[in-house]
């Protein structure tokens, strides 16, 4: 496996009004008429992230899985320096650097990304999963375990129900039921994939616990790799015998 050390890109940005400018230019790249790929199909990659706020570390995690059978077939690491304070709807800018690096470490093509978090399931409709699809291009969804600051109402208690997400009257995601009577989890398109199809792919990730293999086995990675890095092994001292 690879790990990767990442610098805050020189360009990055460092305030709330600026991260809200890229936001707002990069939001109109998203592609929304695309059906993604089929579920199943080719690899689908987890992406997840873990932090060290004390120590000033982060660390992503990419995980890609072939899309039949869920077996490992591929994985990397990345550890930085945290590129942005925390501040909801902004999450994106503390994440970015290091799952780009994650990614761009991999040995093989991610196919479909599938992120912890939101993509169109946003305040500014600009979750994560839409961020990282507009910069790399790769159809994305993102599967969330909370729904954020929207309301849904819960559905049917079957594996496979699903309910609205919603803004209002707008559908921004929708609340997929993978196990029977368990909590939901909170689908929302990226980029280059329906909403139809990214509950699918959701389905297909979870054959047996709430959330998405994807997301299980790079949640476990990038936790690994930020101890690793937050706690480095020591080597042992070595006692000189005496005489």
């Amino acid at each position: 496996m690879t790990t990767v050390t990442v610098q805050i890109p020189a360009d990055w940005p460092a305030t709330e009004e600026r991260a809200r400018a890229v936001q707002d230019g990069l939001r109109a790249r998203v592609v929304l008429d695309e059906t993604g790929p089929p579920p199943g199909t080719g690899t689908v990659t987890g992406v997840d992230v873990a932090y060290d706020d004390e120590r000033d570390v982060v660390a992503a995690a990419a995980v890609v899985l072939d899309a039949a059978t869920l077996g490992v077939v591929a994985e990397a690491t990345a550890v930085g320096r945290i590129s942005f304070p925390y501040v909801p709807g902004l999450l994106a800018f503390r994440e970015i650097p290091t799952v780009l690096a994650a990614l761009d470490a991999l040995p093989r093509p991610p196919g479909l990304v599938v992120c912890d978090g939101y993509g169109l399931a946003h305040p500014r409709r600009f979750g994560l999963a839409s961020h990282l699809g507009v910069l790399t291009g790769l159809p994305t969804i993102g599967v969330a375990k909370n729904p954020f600051t929207f309301t849904y109402d819960e559905p049917d208690a079957p594996r496979g129900s699903t309910s609205p997400l919603l803004a209002g009257a707008e559908e921004v995601g929708r609340a997929v039921r993978t196990r029977d009577a368990v909590k939901p989890v909170f689908v929302s398109v990226g980029h280059r994939v329906s909403l139809d199809n990214a509950c699918a792919h959701t389905l297909a990730l979870a054959p047996a616990f709430r959330l998405p293999e994807t997301t299980r086995r790079a949640d476990a990675l990038c936790r690994a790799a930020l101890r690793a890095a937050a706690y480095p092994a020591r080597p042992s001292t070595l006692q000189r015998p005496t005489s």
